[in-house]
This record gives C-alpha cells, sequence and structure tokens, in this order.
C-alpha cells in the first residue's frame, strides 16, 4: 500500500480507535487531518496523533473541532478545503461516551441526555461532516470513500438501546449513501471492529476486571481499515460491513505486537 499524496480526514482521533486509523494512514504516507476537542502535549490529543502520524511517515495535522457543533464542522472542511483542495479519503470516527458510561440497565434508567451524547455525536455528526465533505470528496474523483466506524453493536445487544440504535442507524446510513455516490464512483463501507483495547476500556478494565490479552489494539484495526480503503475491489465493498478479523486475515496483517487478535466471539 502506497497512500502518499492522498489527504484523508480521521474524525475523533485523539484517542482509541480514530488514533490507531490515523497512524496506520500515516504508515502509508497519507497526509491526515485528525480532529477532536483535546489538544496539546499530552498523549490523548489531537497534536499528539498528529506528531505519531508524521513520525508514522506521513503528514498529520491537527485540527479542534467538537463534533457536537455544527458551525465547527462546517469551518473544519472549509480549512481543508482550503488547504488541501480535495478528500481522498473521509473516516467518521467520532464519538461521545456517556458521563457515566451507559453500562446495561433499562433506557429508563439512562438520562436522555445519553441518547444525544450516542446517537447525537455517533450518528448525526457523521451525516454533517459527510455532507460538508461531499463536494471535497467529489474533487477527489473515482476512488475516494468514505469509512463508517460501527460496531457490532449494530446487530445485537451491547451496552445500551441509545448505544444499539446508533450503530444500527450509522449502518443503515453507509448503505443508503453507497447507493446515492455510486455513480460518482466513490465508496462507503461500514467498518466492524471486534474488542479494541481503547484507553476507555484500558481504564475500564482495572475496575471491572476485564480481560484483555485477546483484545484488538487501535492500530491493528487501523491497518485493517487502511488496506480495506487500498483495495482495489473497494468500489464492490460499497454499501457492505467488513469485520476488521476477515480483513486481518484476507491482508495477512498483525498488530504492533506481532500478533493477528482471535476473531469476535458474539458473531
Amino acid at each position: 500500500m502506497n497512500l502518499k499524496g492522498k489527504i484523508a480526514v480521521v474524525t475523533g482521533a485523539s484517542r482509541g480507535i480514530g488514533k490507531g486509523i490515523a497512524i496506520a494512514l500515516g504508515e502509508q504516507g497519507a497526509t491526515v487531518y485528525v480532529t477532536g476537542r483535546t489538544t496539546g502535549d499530552g498523549e490523548r490529543t489531537i497534536d499528539t496523533t498528529a506528531r505519531l502520524v508524521t513520525e508514522a511517515g506521513g503528514e498529520g495535522r491537527a485540527i479542534q473541532c467538537d463534533h457536537g457543533d455544527d458551525a465547527q464542522i462546517e469551518a473544519l472542511f472549509k480549512q481543508i478545503g482550503e488547504e488541501a483542495g480535495h478528500i481522498d479519503i473521509l473516516v467518521n470516527n467520532v464519538y461521545k461516551i456517556p458521563n457515566p458510561p451507559a453500562w446495561g440497565g433499562g433506557f429508563w434508567d439512562h438520562s436522555i441526555q445519553v441518547w444525544d451524547d450516542q446517537v447525537g455525536i455517533g450518528l448525526r455528526a457523521h451525516y454533517v461532516a459527510s455532507w460538508h465533505a461531499a463536494p471535497l470528496i467529489f474533487k477527489a474523483g473515482k476512488g475516494a470513500a468514505i469509512l463508517n466506524v460501527s460496531s457490532p453493536g449494530g446487530q445485537s445487544y451491547h451496552f445500551s438501546s441509545s448505544y444499539g440504535a446508533g450503530k444500527a442507524g450509522l449502518d443503515r446510513l453507509t448503505a443508503d449513501m453507497a447507493i446515492e455516490l455510486e455513480p460518482k464512483g466513490v465508496a462507503a463501507v461500514v467498518l466492524y471492529p471486534g474488542s479494541v483495547a481503547t484507553e476507555f476500556i484500558q481504564d475500564a478494565a482495572a475496575e471491572r476486571d476485564m480481560d484483555l490479552s485477546k483484545s484488538q489494539t487501535p492500530l491493528y484495526v487501523g491497518r485493517c481499515a487502511v488496506a480495506l480503503l487500498a483495495a482495489d475491489d473497494l468500489m464492490s465493498r460499497s454499501g457492505t460491513i467488513q469485520w476488521v478479523e476477515d480483513l486481518g486475515e484476507e491482508f495477512d496483517l498483525y498488530d504492533e505486537n506481532g500478533q493477528r487478535p482471535p476473531g469476535y466471539a458474539d458473531r
């Protein structure tokens, strides 16, 4: 894979899966715009992710953006348009974990804000970003792509009913976007990671006695995502759900520890 000269945008890339995808794009030489709310020199900031993208071999550029604010999303893509002129790859990954997290229980136990966090940021913000990015994606021409990071929670119960609604909605949104984008030669694909040892999950593991030994790392997810985006048959996969473990096996990929995590248990 060689993505040198390609312009990518990864939303919500200060940490977790977004960070892993951004760095993996950097490994293949892409210029990667990373977005998020947290800036500075800390471990979980967009500035640190941008630096790691550059160190990996690409060019990282950080732009602060609260994806709960439509005006900031509009300003984000206006700036990218002025600087880069087009977008080859848009990765909609940004997500807001409710505070406190919605770990099970009934929907009546959760505040309405939980819905706004999980569906507003995890679904609506992806639509708004795609809407503003579309003209820049069309300038890139055939071969450009939108990758929406979803979850097996779109097909089975995980965490809460609002979580599942957001993920199922994103899956359907992607399938319908693919139909509308097909005449443009632009792909829209869903990515299903399995159990991923993000910073949030690692923090929770200590409190909940969780075994993360078989979890995917964010960078492994990223490498699988990039292999998908660079695949010669990407357009034929448009509108589909692509599982990380299938991509890892298909493209013979490994994480930063030289390992390939096992398949998703609840599939």
